[in-house]
């Protein structure tokens, strides 16, 4: 498509074919090689946008770009540093872990570096499901439970859900029995398979993977840590 100009009241011009306004000043400026306003340089010394198609924007999409690129790096998910502040347990805390699951599960910082690992695998809905029964358990209102109880189903349990998790046929008849009148345990037998599930399966991987080892300071090779319980 071609472009033409064509006048506009007050020094503007039109770029047909685009659809937009622009100062004459600037297109006579490189056409003439004369000197720009002061204003003008100012405005041309603005960054562009990259995703629009004319320089003379300042619009959001700096701003993100900007706040990206003077962000926080990455961290090495092999770091302590990826718990927050209050989080961090003491070493002898992460070694025991080693030890023994219900540890790891019953400590805040266990949860989340073992979320983490599972995440690596492909299989976080695991823990996901298990805190959020551990969360409907705390609950009191009976409308807030049945809420949840149905956001759990959708989440975890349905075969629609692309965060399924592994549930034998006995188990899954077991919560849809439940889900007739939801309670604070209606899922209280497909946590505990999840839990098992955890324990036999990632678990083992988890305290033998180099993210557990830099954590609790072993070396790779060593024989310190004990068999997990």
């Amino acid at each position: 498509m071609s472009c033409s100009v064509s006048e506009l009241p007050q020094g503007q011009l039109r770029l047909r074919g685009m659809g937009s306004v622009v100062q004459s000043g600037s297109i006579n400026k490189s056409l003439t090689g004369g000197q720009e306003s002061p204003n003008a340089a100012l405005q041309r010394s603005q960054k562009p946008c990259y995703f629009c198609w004319c320089c003379c924007c300042n619009c959001s999409c700096l701003a993100i770009k900007n706040t990206d690129d003077n962000g926080p790096t990455k961290k090495d998910p092999a770091s302590s540093d990826l718990l927050s502040e209050g989080e961090q347990p003491t070493l002898e805390e992460i070694r025991s872990w080693a030890k023994s699951f219900d540890k790891l599960m019953k400590s805040p910082g266990g949860r989340k570096i073992f979320r983490d690992f599972l995440r690596c695998e492909y299989s976080e809905e695991n823990i996901l499901f298990w805190l959020a029964c551990e969360e409907l358990k705390q609950e009191k209102n009976p409308e807030a439970i049945e809420e949840k109880a149905r956001y759990i189903y959708e989440d975890y349990i349905s075969i629609l859900s692309p965060k399924e998790v592994s549930l034998d046929s006995r188990v899954r008849e077991i919560v849809n029995r439940n889900m007739v009148e939801p309670t604070p345990h209606t899922f209280d037998e497909a946590q505990l398979q999840i839990y098992t599930l955890m324990h036999r399966d990632s678990y083992p991987r988890f305290i033998n993977s180099p993210l557990f080892k830099t954590l609790a300071q072993i070396s790779e090779g060593s024989t310190d840590a004990e068999s997990p319980a």
